[in-house]
């Protein structure tokens, strides 16, 4: 199954976490970047422009590549970049899981379809639909 994660980098290691263990059970990950590089604020704004243009289509093509969403909002908290990921995700038709409802915003809790109680219940759920 191809699975897209999404999340903000502040849970960088949970992910790359989560992406390691569905990599082991045979699934495609179609992971965020992640960028973690402060150098991206100090281009040039046209080039910063494109470097987050590139780090935004880049995730919404990995979301129209895959089966299934998962949004790793540790804690409730999705950023803005998550929230339009989670919007794109709905807008091309695929099942959202979530790691916990959000914390800030009950409009997003409506996107989601599925919340998990943690990660090793969301394999669980995905390796029953290889």
């Amino acid at each position: 199954m191809k699975i897209v994660i999404c999340g903000s980098r502040r849970f960088h290691d949970g992910i790359r976490k989560l992406e390691e263990k569905l990599l082991a059970n045979g699934h495609i990950v179609l992971s965020p970047i992640l960028n973690r590089n402060k150098d991206i604020n100090n281009l040039p704004p046209d080039l910063k422009r494109y470097a987050f243009i590139g780090l935004t289509h880049h995730h919404f093509d990995c979301i129209r590549k895959a089966d299934v969403c998962f949004i790793y909002n540790e804690g409730g908290y999705l950023g803005n970049s998550g929230t339009l990921e989670l919007g794109f995700a709905v807008a091309c038709g695929i099942p959202i899981y979530a790691l916990n409802n959000d914390k800030d915003e009950p409009c997003r809790n409506v996107l989601f379809d599925f919340i998990v109680k943690d990660i090793d219940e969301f394999i669980e759920i995905v390796n029953r639909s290889k």
